[in-house]
Formats: C-alpha cells, structure tokens, sequence
C-alpha cells in the first residue's frame, strides 16, 4: 500500500510542477510581447510625433549662433552737430579651423601668426601701430581662455584697403579668415559736454564692474540678436550707458555649424546686424561751450585778481548748469576741466592715459566726484550758502512764522541755543536794522534766516522740524533724484540729518546754507522750480529718438514731477528778493532777472573757506532759463560763478534768445562787417 501512494503522490507532483512551469512560460512570453509592443509603440511616437522635434534639438547641438555687433547710432546736439558717431571698418577675423591647443600643433599656429604678422607689415598702414607676433598669437586664443572653437578671434582692427583686398582674394590660403564690418566711435573733437555724452568700454571689461551688464552676462539664455562679443564695445558712462539698448541696435549673428570637437565646418549662414537709433539732445553745443570756456576763464581770473585783499589759487574746478523753466530741457551741462573722449575709441586706454584723466572723467553736475580736485581736495557738491534763502523765507511765510509785511531788527548777530550759547553772524558782521523778508533775501541776512525761520520752526515742531525742513528741501529738488536722463547721480549729503547736533542747531545753520551739499543740477531744478513757481519740471538731455533714416521712434515731452502750491504773495515776495548785486558781471544785461549768490564756508582743518555759488533765472517776470554755477574755493559768488552765468546767458539769448527772439537772427542795421565771433566775446568778458 506504501509504494502505491508513494507512486501516485509522485505522479501528481510532477503534473503540479509541469502546469506551474507551464504557466511560468506563458507569462514569459507574454511580457516579452508586452515589452516588444511598448518598443514598438516607443518607436512609432518617437518617429512620428518626437521626431521633428528632436532633429530640430540635434541640428541646434550641431549649430552655433555666434553675434555679428551692430553699428552703434549716434549723439547729436540740438543744432545737428554729432557729439559721437561711429564710422565704419574693416577687421580681420579667424575662425579656428583646428585644434591648436595640443603642444605638437603650435609650431602651425605660431607659423599661420608669422604668415599673418607679414601681411601686415607690408599691406598695413605705415602710419599705425604695427602689430607683434605675441599680439597676434594672444588674439588668436588658441588656449580658448576667452572664446569656444567655433568663435570667430579679432586679429586686427582697421585694415588698410590694401590689407582687406589681399585677404579677400587669398581666403583659400588662410583658412578660417574672415573680413568683417565694424564700426569705431569718434566724439566731437571740441571736447563737447564729455562727461555728460559718456564713453565706450569692451564688453568683457564693463561686464565685470558695471551691475547692468552684469546681469546680461548672468543671462543664460538670449535670443541672438540680443547677445553681447567681448570686443564689442559698449556704453559705459553717461548718455552712452543710459541709452545703451537704443545707441547699440541689435546684433546679426553668424549660423555656423560644428563637430564634436567644437570647431567649426561647413558654410556659415549670416543675419546682418541692425543699427542702433540716433538719439538728439537738448545740450545745444555753442551755449555748451560758453559755459566751458567761461569756468575756465574765471578759474584763471580768481587765480590772479585779488578779491577781498586775496586771490584764489585753491579754485581749480568749476560746474554749471542751464535748464529750460518750462520745458526742463537742459541746454548746458558744463564740468571743467574736462578732457577728449577720443582716447576711449578702441574700448580700453593705456594705464598712461588713465593716469592723465583719473581725476575728471566723471560728471561733477550729478556727482560728488570732480573734475579734478580743488586745493584742498573739495567733491563738486559744495554747501548752498546764501543760495537757500529764497526757499529759506518761502517755508517761513508758508508755516506762518511771519508775514510778508513783518519787521525783523538784524543787529548783525543772532544767538541761539540752551543760554544763548551759539550764535550766528551776517557776511562782515553788517547790522541792517529793519528789515521786512523781501529786503532780508536782498541783503543776504543770515540773522534773520536764524531767529525768523530756524528758531522759530524749531519751537513749532521741536525735533519734528528736521523732518518738515527736509520735507520742503524735497518738494524743489535738493536731497532728492532730479529724475534726470543720466546714471549714478548723487542725491546730496543732508547734514541736517546728522543727529549729534541737536535739533535747534541744525535748523538755525540749515536755513542760511550750511546743512545741506547738493549737486549743480540740483541747484538748476530747484531754481527753475522757484522761476515757475512751483512746478518742479523733469531735467531731460534727450529730446527725440530717430532711426538711419530720419524717421521719429519717439519723442520726449516735458514732465512736471510735483507742484507747490503756495500764496501768489509769497511767491511775489522771495522772487522781488532776489536781486543780489552782481552790477560788475552783470553790466549791461538787457533783461530784468532774478538772482541770488552764495558764498558758502566749508571747514578745512580749523579754516574756513569760502566756495563760490551763483544761481539765476531770466527774464524775471517771464522766466526762460535758470542757471546755476558752482566754483569750489572761488571766494564770492558774484566775483567767481556770477560771471559764468551771465555768459551762459548771453550764449543763450544768442542761440533762442531769452525774450523768444534769437539776436543770431537779427541783422546789423547798417552794412558795416561785423565779426560776430569777436563781437559776442567782447560782450561776455565784462
């Protein structure tokens, strides 16, 4: 009975173990079909539907965009004279053809920058600066440390006719050479408003300091048109940095197709590049350059003519502003000394040259940092003095510190603080007697700046009038953005703000000038926005923006920033102030105008020095333009900055003409020949 059970438990084993292994198969093969199927499938989608898809992604592996720079537009004045321009020329350009990395293939590479070197020294300018073999070998990057296999190296800027025919026709001797158009920037030979037109700097320089371009750089990204060449030059400072998306255009790029080593074969495709647009400025060169030669004139005047028993030698820059009331165009933007932009051309200068413009190729009318620097190493932003005034007595009727028609007794010194412990004294310590505010902006009387406005809108608003006293300072463009088409402009130094003087003392100082430094063209806008009473208009340098051909992009209209809306008395009241006496610099002006001068004392380890500020509006009643002239360590304004003025506005009654009429336009009324340059010297030398 055993070995019968034995038998058939065996027996039915083995058919359990032969139906598991048959359905063991099946699922074997029924996954294989499964995976097939979904190959299959995988297959058929990646054809037909993935396949336009991915050819696109690996000819794009294969295909290199590599930007073309565009010619850049150019900066014209308001008369059509073109501060910076670019012309054409010709560069030399090798695309790598081969690795020349490896140390076996540099003697090929040095022999190609031989064959090149003598070329160059036959075809090329004889007058130029001949290229070494160094030179040539470093443009050739032949170490990649600058550039990928597949892009093109700039060998040679400039060719010479010569040089561009025999490249031209032997391109099969010299494989990879290209001839390409490019343009080179040149800057008005005058030397027009340099820092305000700005300069140019490679790419691959300006990428690394300036934030804007920086961004760019950290762009992943870019549509080609868009992409920046380390050679290429760009905008740096100025109007060329402001506007650098519309001078520059947009760049032609070259499609060229490469191996997987990188280097590059086939035939390039290329896009042209589109030139940049032109933009016009408002700065109209001739009053540019009165205002230049002017500050220059009257540094070397208070250099030799004693003032006050004393000459100043110390006054070695000068800055000065003319902007438009009612449009806030501004006409002149003068920094002196300045220098010629034209060394920038090529996008780097020598540490030779740096060395020679370290200290004024910024913009001293938006900037603390000078045109050089005064004796005593005064920054461009000088402290207002007197200038301050008129705003001084308008926030004194305004806040209802006193009338129109109130009586102040200046005895020539005025005490303030805990015991009358400080005090403050006129110019010359000169007592005016009775004096109503009219007559105290007339007599620049910083006593009664002190006891009728500081002190009093002290005991008004205690420590609050800090932040009311700014308030007004704001609201007319003094410690706040003029809003002016430029970079890097500075917004003031408040010293009012500085909490380890008390509340009091800060007030009394800051309403005769000493509390607040600002910059020439903050002293424009707000003494345009005094001529307008009021409106604090937009200072704009760029008037219409047009394209190769002529065609209008865009035009720039007048911009009210804020308004101040004050009694029409008091407005009356400051502006009949302002009548400072500057008989001297100003003889024979036709025009009634508006006027005030300061002469603000800066401390220089223990002395006081006296910086030179004048600014003006005319005509009086029918305001045209406003000026304002900064002459640190010139002494007295009417004697330093006052003379400036006048013959940036003479400059200006020439060219538009400050009653509406431009005197260039009126005719002699006899025949006799009149030297007009001679002529309009004669008249602004007084």
């Amino acid at each position: 009975m055993k070995n019968i059970f034995s038998e058939e438990d065996q027996g039915e084993q083995e058919r359990a173990m032969q139906r598991h292994f048959n359905i063991r198969l099946n699922i074997f093969f029924f996954s294989i079909f499964v995976i097939f199927t979904v190959i299959i499938v995988r297959l058929a989608v990646l054809q037909f539907v993935e396949g336009p898809s991915l050819s696109q992604q690996e000819t794009s592996m294969r295909l290199k965009e590599v930007p073309l720079p565009p010619s850049r537009g150019s900066i014209i004045a308001d008369g059509g004279e073109k501060l910076a321009y670019s012309t054409p020329i010709q560069s030399l350009y090798i695309t790598l053809q081969k690795d020349y990395s490896k140390v076996e293939d540099r003697a090929e590479a040095t022999a190609l920058a031989e064959k090149l070197k003598k070329v160059f020294d036959e075809k090329g300018d004889p007058n130029g600066v001949a290229l070494t073999l160094k030179e040539i070998i470093d443009a050739m990057d032949i170490d990649y440390r600058q550039n990928g296999g597949f892009s093109p190296r700039r060998i040679k800027l400039d060719l010479s006719r010569e040089e561009m025919a025999y490249f031209l026709e032997r391109k099969d001797q010299f494989p990879g050479i290209d001839v390409v158009e490019e343009s080179i920037r040149h800057y008005d030979k005058d030397t027009v408003a340099v820092q305000t037109v700005g300069y140019i700097r490679k790419y691959e320089n300006a990428s690394t300091s300036l934030p804007y371009y920086k961004e760019i750089r950290e762009q992943k990204e870019t549509v080609p048109s868009l992409q920046y060449t380390e050679n290429e030059t760009v905008g740096y400072d100025g109007l060329e940095l402001y506007y650098q998306d519309i001078l520059r255009g947009k760049n032609g790029y070259k499609s060229v197709e490469i191996d997987p080593r990188n280097m590059v074969i086939g035939i390039p495709e290329v896009t042209p590049p589109e030139k940049g647009y032109d933009i016009h400025i408002t700065l109209n060169k001739k009053v540019q350059l009165a205002a230049e030669e002017a500050i220059m004139y009257q540094l070397d005047w208070v250099h030799n003519n004693p003032v006050s028993g004393k000459t100043h030698p110390d006054a070695k820059t000068g800055y000065a502003v003319a902007m438009e009331v009612d449009t806030g165009k501004v006409i002149a933007m003068a920094s002196m000394p300045d220098y010629d932009t034209n060394i920038w051309q090529t996008g780097s200068v020598s540490n030779e040259e740096y060395k020679k413009i370290a200290t004024n190729y910024q913009n001293g009318t938006i900037t603390p940092f000078s045109s050089g620097r005064s004796g005593h190493n005064f920054e461009s932003t000088v402290l207002l003095g007197s200038t301050i005034k008129p705003l001084s007595v308008l926030i004194g009727l305004n806040e209802g510190l006193f009338t129109t028609t109130a009586t102040y007794n200046d005895r020539g010194i005025a005490y303030f603080g805990r015991n009358d412990s400080s005090s403050v004294r006129n110019s010359g310590s000169h007592a005016y007697g009775l004096l109503k505010p009219i007559d105290a902006i007339r007599k620049s009387s910083n006593t009664f700046m002190v006891e009728m406005v500081g002190e009093k809108l002290y005991n008004k608003y205690r420590a609050k009038g800090i932040e009311k006293w700014d308030g007004y300072m704001k609201e007319f463009g003094l410690g706040v953005s003029t809003g002016v088409d430029l970079p890097k402009e500075y917004l003031g130094t408040l010293e009012y703000t500085n909490e380890t003087q008390t509340s009091l003392s800060r007030l009394a100082y800051a309403s005769f000038g000493q509390q607040g430094k600002y910059t020439a063209l903050q002293l424009a806008q707000y003494t345009a926005t005094l001529a307008s009473r009021g409106k604090r208009m937009e200072p704009h340098l760029v008037s219409k923006i047009t394209d190769e051909k002529g065609n209008i992009i865009e035009e720039i209209q007048p911009k009210v920033l804020n308004e101040i809306k004050f009694d029409e008395t008091y407005w009356k009241t400051v502006i009949g102030g302002m009548e400072t006496k500057v008989s001297e610099a100003f003889s024979g002006f036709p025009y009634d105008f508006a006027r005030k001068t300061g002469t603000s004392e800066q401390s220089y380890n223990g002395e006081n020095i006296d910086n030179g500020v004048f600014i003006a509006f005319a005509p009086r009643d029918k305001p045209k333009l406003a000026v304002a002239v900064v002459i640190p360590e010139g002494g007295f304004g009417a004697t330093s900055a006052a003379p400036v003025a006048r013959k940036i506005l003479d400059a200006y009654d020439q060219e538009y003409g400050l009653d509406g009429v431009p005197k260039k336009n009126l005719q002699p009324k006899d025949n006799t020949d009149v030297d007009k340059d001679n002529t309009s010297k004669s008249d602004t030398t007084e």
